[in-house]
Parts: structure tokens; sequence; C-alpha cells
């Protein structure tokens, strides 16, 4: 009796908001502490709870794990929700989770999320093996290492994605806009942490500022500060922020940094309580940059850098450049339970200067500016060789990055032709390889890096060339 006692009113904190319990746990940007729900959970509610343990406890046809029924019960209420962002993690999966958040963090280096009951890939990390893979943002993840997801919460499928340095995981990845499914096999590495990279960019005798956001880690803000001081010492006559495939982080480091661009004119954001009650977080920064500032922004750019590109939009009306964003508009609070397990709540919703709420909808740039077709092409998942009659998907994707590289294949509808293997042949000659106008496991990898080193020159990268041209008028 006192087991059931017990496991009921477990739930009952739950319900009740776990006010007790978690007294003086601290939101996002100190908007107050966690405290009781307006109302306590009817009475008829409990002896519902009470009696559906009872009817388990007593009569399902096996003994039932106590431990299992509270956390199926509290599972459950998370699922009603219909949330992606609010997720349960029990003892040891909280405990292995949190570990996997220090500095020297190993695995593939992409962030996901689940989005529509899908798990998808909202951007890979730069120089990550994932990026380095070929995956891409609005990737959905089907299955780890040949065993599906789709019961996974996000937090169980990471765990199975990271790993040591050194070793493999296999991702089976559905791609919008292509058939079937594509198998990435990844070396896990240990992922860059440094999160800011700055360089100087010139145009028409002008030296525009660069600095890409890669996220938004612990230390991103000093960074940050630290990067964009040594460029002001060059004089520079613009700067250009990006945070194209930066999936967020820790918003307390994009606060820090819009203390530094926004002034005290507007709200840098707005935080919306569940009641509808919005509070106004304001900068102390009287005047503006002596120069223009444009933002760089894609599908990848998701949470604390759509924080980022709305205040800079609607605050000061600097110009946002590339495609819309991601749309992430919600506040969770992590929330440690007695017993060492972890639910993570959204609790608040958060809005741009001008109160508008992007969540699901993204941020529309100020200017759109697409990027060429090859840098969402669909790298060759290499199984066999490739040679002339085949006709296949891989052939196709072959076909299409000869093509973006220069070659020309012919066709392009995965027949392996007469032109298709003069094109290898070619390719083959110029990067020094054996000219069998076959695709081996060294020509693929070969076509593949070539493709990734011209998505990284600058010159190709239509984006950023129109951000330097519109600063630099």
């Amino acid at each position: 009796m006192k087991r059931k006692v017990a496991i009921v009113w477990i739930i009952a904190a739950f319900l009740l908001g776990a006010g007790g319990m978690f007294a003086g746990g601290r939101y996002w940007l100190g908007a107050g502490q966690l405290g009781q729900s307006d109302s306590a959970t009817k009475e008829s509610d409990l002896q519902k709870i009470e009696q559906a343990y009872d009817l388990i406890d007593s009569r399902y046809v096996k003994d039932v794990d106590d431990r299992k029924l509270v956390e199926g019960a509290i599972q459950g209420m998370l699922g009603t929700l219909k949330d992606p962002y609010s997720a349960y993690m029990d003892k040891e999966t909280a405990t292995q989770f949190q570990q996997s958040l220090d500095s020297s963090l190993e695995g593939i280096g992409a962030e996901v999320n689940k989005v529509d009951d899908k798990l998808i890939i909202i951007s890979p990390i730069k120089d990550s093996p994932a990026e380095k893979a070929g995956i891409k943002p609005n990737d959905q993840i089907v299955a780890v290492d040949g065993k599906s997801v789709a019961d996974l919460t996000r937090e169980e499928a990471v765990l199975k994605i990271r790993g040591k340095k050194g070793t493999f995981v296999t991702l089976d990845i559905k791609r919008p806009g292509t058939d079937g499914t594509i198998t990435f096999k990844i070396k896990r590495d240990t992922i860059p942490m440094l999160t800011v990279f700055s360089s100087v960019k010139k145009e028409n005798g002008k030296d525009i500022g660069y600095l890409q956001i890669t996220s938004f880690s612990e230390d991103t803000a000093k960074e940050f500060t630290s990067k964009l001081g040594e460029l002001e010492k060059k004089d520079i006559s613009g700067l250009i922020i990006d945070v194209r495939g930066n999936p967020g982080g820790y918003l307390e480091s994009v606060e820090s940094i819009l203390k530094e661009l926004v002034t005290d004119k507007k709200p840098m954001l707005q935080i919306e309580d569940r009641d509808g009650k919005k509070q106004k977080y304001f900068t102390d920064l009287k005047e503006r940059k002596p120069y223009p500032i444009a933002v760089l922004i894609d599908n990848g750019s998701a949470s604390a850098s759509e924080i980022l590109a709305g205040a800079l939009k609607e605050a000061e009306g600097y110009p946002l450049i590339g495609v819309k964003s991601f749309g992430k508009g919600t506040v969770q609070q992590a929330v440690p339970m007695a017993d060492g397990s972890n639910i993570k709540l959204t609790m608040f919703k958060w809005l741009t200067p001008d109160g508008n709420w992007i969540h699901q909808k993204g941020i529309e740039p100020t200017l759109e500016v697409k990027q060429p077709a090859y840098y969402y092409a669909t790298p060759i998942q290499f199984e066999k060789t490739l040679s002339f009659n085949d006709n296949n998907e891989q052939v196709k994707s072959a076909q299409q990055l000869l093509n973006d590289l220069g070659y020309e294949t012919g066709r392009k509808d995965g027949y392996f032709s007469k032109e298709t293997e003069s094109a290898v042949k070619t390719f083959q000659q110029t990067n020094k390889l054996e000219a069998t106008g076959k695709i081996d496991k060294q020509t693929a990898e070969a076509i593949q890096n070539k493709v990734i080193e011209k998505i990284r020159s600058s010159e190709n990268d239509l984006q950023l060339q129109a951000a330097v041209k519109l600063l630099a008028k």
C-alpha cells in the first residue's frame, strides 16, 4: 500500500509542476523561479491515476516494475503535449547526456531534433565528421546502426549516435527530393569546440569584417568579443555575421553578444509565459556600431541564431541575407528530478523585438539568395565500383557532382554512358589517379572532396558574396 501511495504522489508531484521539489531553479534570462501551478490537481484525477495503477499492479498478466510504471506515466503525459522539445530522461540517460556535453565531446557533430515525430538534422557542425560525410540540414535519420529510431526520443537517439573517437556509426537518411534512403558510415571524432571564426573580405577597396558563429557555447560570447575587437583594430568598413548552419546553444551566450550590437531603443527579445504575459529584455547600449552590419542565415539557423538574426533585423534594421531560417521560438527549462532523472519542459515562447513569434515559421531574409545546386547534392554512397553500362542512383549522384566540377558527363539520368566514362577518365587524370574510367572508392572520395573544397571556397558562396557587395557599396 505504501508503495502504491508513493508512486501516485510522484506522478501527482509532476502534475502539480513539482513546485516544492524544484524551487530555486531559474528560468533562462532570470525570468523567475519555478513555482506552484495555478490550480491543484483535482482529486478525481489522482483517483483515476490510482485506479489505473491498482488495475495494472494487481491484474496484469505479468509482474510489473514500479519504476517503469512511473516513467511510462511521465512519458505519456509529455507525449500528449506533441512538443518535440519537451522530453523525459531517466537517471541513466540524464547522466550520460550530461557527460556528453562536456568539453571533450566526441561524436559526429550534428544537431538533431524531433519534428513531426521525425528525427531531423538541423545542421552539421563546421568541420565535423557529419559535415565532411555530406550530411545536410533537413536530412531525416530513420535508423542508427540498422535499428529504427521511430520510437526513440531525441535524447535517446543522440546518445546512440554519439560515441568514442575512432569508432563508426551508420546512419540511414531520407533526404528531401530524393527517393529511398542514403546510408552514411561516419567515423566519430572530437568535435571542434571553437565557435567563432574571423577573416577580412576585400571589395571595392574596402575591408569587410567577417565573423562566423558555428554554435552558441559557454565561451562563444568571449570569442566573439575578442575576434570583433581584432577586426575593429583593422578599421573595417562593415561586418558580416554568419549564423548559417548554427543550430543554437546557450541563450545567455547570444544575449551577451546582442548587448554589443543592439541599442536600448527596442528590446533585443521578449519572453512570453503561458498566461500571455510578456517581459521585454533591453541592452544598455546607446550607440550603434560605426559601420553597417549584415547577417547570413539559412534553414540550418535555429534557436539562438534566430534570436540574434531577429534582433538585428527588427531592432536595428540590419539586413538578413540567405534563405528562411529553421523556426524554433520556444524556451526550455531542464528540471532535475529527485531521483536523478530529468524533465526538459517548454515553459516560454520567445518573441522578436516587434513581438513576432517565429516558431515553425522561421525568419525571412531581407535579401533572398540561394546557393548553387551542388551545395545540396547527394554524395556518392560507394558500395561497389561503378562502370560503363551501370544504371543506378549512385551513378546519377556521380554525374551530378562531376558536372558541378566542370566535367561534362553527357547523360545525367543514372546511366553510365561512354560520355560519363570519358568524364571520369578526365577527372582521374586531372587529379593524378589511375585513369580507368571507373568510379572506385578512391575516385568517389576524390570527387566528394573536390565538391567540399568548392563549397568551402568563398568565391562560390553566393550568399557571402551578396553580403560583401551590399556592405561595400
